[in-house]
């Protein structure tokens, strides 16, 4: 529509097309902040999705073991004390093997190599080799995925991406809404050596993944550095940490359950319980590892699960597993003289927001629905890439030459308001979202100021 056009229409039809190029630049805005780290996050998450299967082939050598079905498999004390001798220093957690063909898990605390992930085959008690803690090159792409890889700045800028994206699909759906166009709601028209192919493409696959998109960013949001922080806190209620529906009420300590072993998002400022003094039950001998374990058996934890062994006289056996099922989440802790457990806790016990939370998690994880939840959101990753991809080849054919590109203001102002008092609400609830946002304002107007004062005007772009 050409400015002269709009200039001999009525007030609707201005107002309208001026609503449009605001919205416009707002997503192109969205764009610039987002789509560089949507990449990151889609390539990295894609990966991720398959964790499981891509450390067992990269780390098959220490993580897969062969049956040996005529040999008694070696206690927990005996594969710690293997570990400790090939690494010497502190043990202090032990993993089940998940599976008849998995290696056993020794944390090991040493003196000149830090933590060291040590592998035993459960079998002949001999010890594999082992990794610095958390080595594994899926764990490695987990902290680029969070950008935690980066540091703790680097990290909160995935609160920002994950709010910016929101927005980029608001904006986006308002774009592609069809008006009276014939073709490219869900058609491409023309080749990829036209514009038109790639607009197209950018919002038949922007409108087929917008919803994941919004998904997997308010699911990704409890790792965020400051709104994931804050509402962590506030999940775990006054309870000393714990959802509501934990049954017993004991001593507790000033340990986090996330310090001492793998944990789910709204547990990891949970507290520790304390195991009451040797005095209190008249003897100075803790049950031991292999009696823990032995326990944790009995109660039925799934395969695979943890156990962080307690470093002081009141601390406490921790069994916590998190397998793809939730309704098998479970933390347990052991009173370490009498085995008794202090607290037994599951995803039943979970109130409703935690239960929602870790939902969303799991299927943000790809382990919700198996399978078809790991392709479905490979799929969407890819779709991601190709979002990003599209969009920066339709803005370079696009833009004119020595410009930016930025969308053309619209000739009311007005129609601004409503828009950044949406984006204003936005970052209240998302603080760092926006500090962004008045960040992107400045420099909105800081770059009219520039183009005003060196007397350029902007040139007008097809939309």
């Amino acid at each position: 529509m050409s400015d002269i056009t709009i200039g001999r229409a009525g007030p609707a039809v201005r107002s309208a097309s001026d609503l449009y190029r605001a919205v416009w630049r707002w997503h192109f805005y969205a764009g610039l902040m987002v789509l560089p780290f949507l990449v990151i996050l889609a390539v990295t998450g894609a990966l991720y999705l398959f964790r499981d299967e891509i450390d067992a082939i990269v780390h098959a050598d220490l993580k897969t073991v062969a049956i040996s079905e005529n040999i008694a498999k070696a206690a927990p004390s005996a594969m710690i004390a293997a570990a400790r001798a090939a690494y010497p220093g502190t043990a202090v957690k032990f993993t089940d093997p998940p599976s008849p063909t998995s290696s056993a898990e020794i944390t090991v605390t040493t003196e000149n190599a830090g933590k060291r992930a040590v592998y035993v085959n459960p079998y002949d008690g001999k010890v594999l080799g082992s990794l610095p803690d958390r080595g594994t090159i899926m764990w490695t792409i987990r902290t680029l995925h969070s950008l935690k890889y980066f540091g703790s700045f680097a990290r909160s800028l995935i609160e920002i991406a994950a709010g910016w994206s929101i927005l980029l699909v608001a904006t986006g759906i308002y774009l592609w809404w069809p008006r009276s166009q014939t073709g490219g709601v869900m058609s491409i028209r023309g080749t990829p050596k036209r514009r038109v192919f790639w607009r197209d493409m950018h919002a038949a696959s922007g409108i087929l993944i917008g919803f994941f998109i919004v998904f997997l960013a308010i699911s990704g949001m409890p790792w965020s550095g400051v709104w994931g922080a804050k509402v962590n806190e506030w999940a775990n209620g006054n309870n000393f940490g714990y959802p509501a529906g934990v049954r017993v009420a004991v001593p507790m300590s000033n340990e986090h359950l996330d310090h001492v072993a793998k944990t789910s998002w709204s547990l990891e400022q949970a507290k520790i319980p304390q195991s009451p003094s040797a005095a209190a039950h008249g003897t100075a001998e803790p049950i031991g590892l292999d009696r823990a374990v032995a326990i944790f058996d009995q109660l039925g934890l799934h395969r695979g699960y943890a156990v962080s062994i307690p470093k002081t006289s009141d601390g406490v056996y921790t069994g916590s597993v998190y397998p793809d099922d939730l309704a098998k989440q479970r933390v347990v802790h052991l009173d370490q003289y009498t085995g008794k457990p202090l607290i037994d806790m599951s995803y039943a016990d979970y109130g409703p927001l935690g239960k929602a939370l870790e939902w969303g998690i799991n299927v943000h994880l790809g382990q919700e629905f198996g399978l078809l939840n790991q392709v479905v959101l490979t799929i969407v990753c890819m779709l991601i890439v190709l979002l990003a991809v599209s969009a920066g080849v339709m803005w370079w054919k696009r833009r004119p030459k020595g410009s930016l590109g930025v969308p053309p203001l619209p000739a009311d102002r007005g129609v601004f308001r409503g828009l950044i008092a949406m984006l204003v609400a936005g970052g209240i609830v998302f603080p760092l979202v926006g500090v962004s946002l008045v960040v992107m304002l400045a420099l909105d107007w800081i770059y009219m100021r520039v183009r005003k004062k060196g007397g350029r005007r902007p040139r007008r772009m097809p939309a």
